[in-house]
């Protein structure tokens, strides 16, 4: 377990002790984890019982910063039967598809957290600014939707199955 030995995994070598030994004196599990979040989505009685998504955030390689995803929406101009081009960014996501089951290449849709007024929070520097205070209570579908590839993430948080409200964006778009 010593670092820098042969070893080049000395920190995960360290973790998986540690696991070890915690489950070995307690029932070791998460309240909020992929597992947990995924074992509601399929269970009948699980969750809210009517879940459709399993929303996750990612964590982006070498920079251990979230994955702040960023799209082009085209959204309705008032009454006019216009429309125009608006940006959306969010850090949690659905996963629609695999590009090719034999890659690691996703199809995401965006995910917006909608406050409690409706509305979606303000300034967005970092992944809290998504969750101002109390004030998220859903997810907003939006229908937009990017390829990444997965091999560039690092880390995965699972948020508590759910079902997103209705995209408001017109129609769902690949960017």
């Amino acid at each position: 377990m010593s670092c820098s030995h042969g070893k080049s995994e000395c920190v995960c070598d360290t973790v998986r002790e540690i696991v070890r030994a915690q489950d070995a004196v307690e029932d070791n599990c998460c309240d909020s984890s992929c597992e947990q979040s995924i074992n509601d989505l399929l269970s009948p009685t699980g969750g809210n019982g009517t879940a459709t998504t399993v929303p996750f955030t990612l964590l982006c390689k070498g920079t251990c910063e979230y994955f702040i995803g960023k799209a082009i929406a085209e959204k309705p101009l008032g009454g006019s039967g216009g429309t125009f081009l608006d940006c959306l960014e969010s850090p949690i996501f659905r996963a629609k598809n695999f590009v090719d089951e034999d890659e690691c290449c996703v199809r995401l849709e965006l995910l917006l957290p909608v406050t409690e007024g409706s509305s979606e929070p303000g300034s967005k520097k970092d992944i809290c600014d998504f969750f101002p205070g109390s004030s998220v209570r859903d997810l907003e579908a939006t229908g937009v939707c990017f390829t990444v590839d997965l091999n560039c993430f690092c880390g995965i948080q699972c948020l508590p199955a759910t079902t997103p409200l209705a995209p408001t964006v017109s129609s769902e778009k690949d960017s």
